[in-house]
């Protein structure tokens, strides 16, 4: 009596594609095989194994194509933005009053950065002739949280801090905003820009070029006579 040979043991399909995942050359040695393949199409028609290699990879390509474009743009937003600021900069450094410090800073970020609204607010103890300033006690009993950080904050602020920063009529539109404050060797005013979109300023991402003017705009303000106040 003979012994009947053992039937194979069946292979899950997680096995099956592991191993052709290995072996991706398989279907070369075997492409008898290629014939009895049941592979379901878009339109339910059974078709090649290189046919659908090729549509795998053809929509691999489209996606990675978006993707490129999508960075290009970024690459391309952030050559214009590096531009405008470097032109901001250029101008505070040239400014030779108050007058044109500050006009500068609102003119470029409403005309070149396209920001529907824009603060920019001194501290001083006094009137300053130019723009717009509260004292510091004002200042931080309206806007100590946003001030204590040292850096650019990002989102959506209370009511009271935002017809603080923007205004009664202007504070009621803004949806989010981004404020930094103007510090160097001491605490000499704030800048803030806002959006009617909640989103616009969710994060710090974006914001990076309004650290860059704050921290230019702190070092060219005490060069004028203005009496500025500083807070730290």
């Amino acid at each position: 009596m003979t012994d009947k040979p053992q039937a194979p043991t069946p292979l899950d399909s997680e096995t099956v594609a592991a191993y052709l995942r290995l072996h991706p050359e398989f279907f070369i040695d075997h492409d008898e095989l290629i014939p009895e393949l049941r592979i379901p199409h878009q339109r339910g028609d059974t078709v090649s194994l290189v046919e659908r290699q090729v549509k795998l990879l053809r929509e691999r390509n489209i996606d990675m194509r978006h993707r490129m474009a999508q960075l290009m743009e970024v690459a391309r937003d952030n050559d214009r933005l590096f531009d405008k600021t470097r032109r901001l900069v250029l101008d505070l450094l040239d400014a030779g009053s108050l007058e044109e410090v500050v006009s500068c800073v609102e003119d470029s970020l409403r005309r070149e950065f396209q920001v529907p609204f824009v603060s920019l607010i001194l501290f001083s103890e006094s009137p300053v002739p130019v723009g717009r300033s509260v004292s510091s006690a004002e200042a931080h009993q309206a806007i100590g949280g946003l001030l204590s950080g040292g850096k650019t904050l990002c989102g959506v602020l209370r009511e009271h801090e935002l017809k603080f920063l923007f205004g009664e009529a202007d504070g009621s539109q803004v949806g989010s905003a981004a404020v930094v404050g103007l510090s160097h060797q001491g605490l000499h005013g704030v800048l803030a820009i806002g959006s009617a979109d909640p989103q616009h300023y969710k994060s710090s991402i974006g914001t990076l070029f309004l650290g860059y003017i704050a921290e230019v705009l702190a070092r060219v303000l005490p060069s004028f006579s203005t009496p500025l106040r500083s807070v730290r």
